[in-house]
């Protein structure tokens, strides 16, 4: 008898994800905003897909995005500070929008990577957008 090799649970974030990224790619010229959620943090890139190279990053480990956090909850009035809120991540895409034009980057594709567009993944689009950030 042959043996069968294992079988790989799939999600449904990973099925979406390859979905998305069958359409989806970034150039030099407009690199895609890739994002990513775990439980407590939020990251964001910039890709170049023709060079393979991040050019700008931002995340809630950061201590410039951390300091950001702490200005938005004050102006929110009892926001949460975590890194986990909401708050959290639009302070990740207002410093990513920043990074992104010091190098010269206005334009971007956006790619939720297989998130819904609700909660953390809308409020850091919106906060890059609003910052300078054309998708």
């Amino acid at each position: 008898m042959a043996t069968q090799g294992k079988k790989i649970a799939v999600t449904s974030r990973q099925k979406r994800k390859l979905k998305i990224r069958k359409k989806i790619t970034g150039s030099a010229e407009r690199p895609r905003l890739s994002i990513f959620r775990s439980a407590k943090h939020t990251y964001a890139q910039l890709i170049s897909d023709e060079t393979h190279k991040t050019i700008a990053s931002a995340s809630t480990l950061e201590k410039e995005v951390q300091d950001e956090i702490a200005k938005l909850a004050k102006q929110a009035e009892g926001g949460a500070s975590s890194t986990k809120s909401v708050i959290a991540a639009r302070a990740v895409g207002i410093v990513l929008a920043n990074r992104s034009k010091a190098a010269k980057v206005d334009k971007v594709v956006f790619d939720r990577n297989g998130f819904l567009y609700t909660g953390r993944v809308k409020a850091l689009a919106d906060a890059a957008r609003e910052t300078g950030l054309v998708f």
